[in-house]
């Protein structure tokens, strides 16, 4: 289905993407029906046991893009010392050039704050948590030697590129404790970091963290096995919420994945979950999905609005799988409330599930447009990706008009995906 009410200012925009994708594919040597949708940033070759993991995209205040992506997988070092690289785009994610890799650096997202460009996440996989400033663009990096200088907190944290908000005067960024156990998803415990906006961001001493948030065996019926990349979020009364990726086994039919929230006091000094009513139904609930409030919805007597971009399972393929591992379909959803989410059109699609995938999608609003990174699974010329999880390709895409965007101008039908 194509896009509805389009302009010739879209369609000229979309052409050239089209053609700077084409572009950047003939460059690496692939040929264009091995495109994958966007603009190719990055391109590691399944051969080379090396995948994209963690996109993240920035806008500094030239209106430079940056975006950056880790490195994971076999042949990789992330359980050392993990890689993370680091480009920039200069004319609205055309194209793209590699300007810097950063040593010590997993599941990190970056984010402008004073004028300067910042990096957080672990060290390595299940590693330390640190931050790392940049002031140039993200060519150089500050090194988290000591707590003084990035080193936020010691022993074993896992995130992904998830927002950080501004509320009230602070900032407050998701990641989990990953301390409670050995178990994938089981041994993570939901934390919210906060720290005075302006103050030294590179200093332990401004950041206040919440008491971990444990699990319970018991919940959804028993199939609930863990819950991950929260997202920081403020409701409409300014409430502080963690909203996080729940993973719960195979979705029944007529079900829909689900998302968790997880209440922060006001002073970022404690958590809490009530499973009667903390979990709710959420598209693409299974996978890392990010949270934005539109920047348009702020003011007085303005209704808050709040967007994502969810990798959700499609209802046709219940009962056929863990949803988790779905991951072809990225859906627009809206919210009015952060607990009622429509899906409001689909913007990329594969009907391939096994080494086809739109996910970790990072995003930013740019006026009337959506700009977002992927970690991409699509054919490449080659041997392609090698599954849908272990990504070959870093993706940009620029979804105009996103506000106005409808199930009628999904790049598929919804209905004949079950929605």
């Amino acid at each position: 289905m194509g896009r509805r009410g389009e302009g010739a200012g879209g369609r000229a925009l979309r052409a050239l993407v089209v053609a700077a994708a084409m572009m950047a594919a003939a460059w690496r040597g692939m040929p264009a029906g091995a495109v994958p949708p966007g603009v190719v940033i990055d391109h590691l070759p399944a051969e080379g046991k090396q995948y994209v993991g963690s996109p993240s995209i920035a806008e500094l205040p030239d209106g430079t893009l940056v975006a950056s992506h880790d490195h994971f997988g076999p042949g990789s070092s992330e359980w050392t010392s993990a890689v993370t690289a680091v480009f920039s785009s200069a004319d609205g994610g055309l194209t793209w050039g590699r300007i810097a890799e950063i040593d010590g650096a997993f599941w990190s997202n970056l984010f402008v704050h004073a004028g300067d460009l910042w990096l957080m996440g672990p060290t390595h996989h299940h590693g330390p948590l640190v931050i790392r400033r940049s002031d140039d663009g993200g060519r150089t990096w500050t090194e988290p030697r000591d707590a003084r200088t990035g080193l936020l907190a010691e022993g074993a944290w896992h995130t992904a590129p998830m927002p950080v908000l501004e509320h009230e005067g602070r900032l407050w960024r998701a990641v989990e404790d990953a301390s409670g156990g050995t178990e994938w998803g089981k041994r993570y415990r939901p934390v919210m970091l906060s720290a005075p906006a302006g103050s030294d961001l590179l200093d332990r001493a401004n950041w206040r963290f919440t008491t971990p948030v444990p699990r319970d065996l018991t919940w959804l019926d028993g199939r609930f096995v863990g819950w991950l990349e929260g997202n920081a979020v403020a409701d409409a009364a300014g409430n502080i919420l963690d909203i996080l990726r729940v993973e719960a086994g195979p979705l029944a039919p007529g079900g829909v994945e689900q998302a968790a929230i997880v209440t922060v006091s006001a002073d970022g000094a404690t958590a809490d979950f009530d499973p009667a009513t903390g979990f709710i139904p959420f598209p693409g609930g299974a996978k890392k999905f990010a949270i934005r409030r539109d920047p348009e919805s702020h003011g007085v007597g303005k209704p808050p609005v709040w967007w994502s971009l969810a990798s959700a399972a499609p209802p046709i393929l219940a009962g056929k799988g863990k949803p988790a591992s779905v991951r072809n379909t990225l859906a627009l959803l809206r919210s009015t409330n952060l607990r009622d989410w429509e899906l409001r059109s689909i913007l990329l699609h594969h009907p391939d599930v096994s080494r086809h995938a739109f996910q970790y999608v990072d995003w930013i609003v740019a006026g009337d447009d959506l700009l977002a990174v992927s970690r991409t699974a699509h054919d490449d010329g080659g041997s392609g990706a090698h599954n849908a999880h272990d990504a070959n390709f870093l993706t940009f895409h620029r979804f105009d008009g996103f506000r106005e965007r409808s199930r009628a101008s999904s790049v598929v039908d919804p209905a004949t995906l079950g929605w």
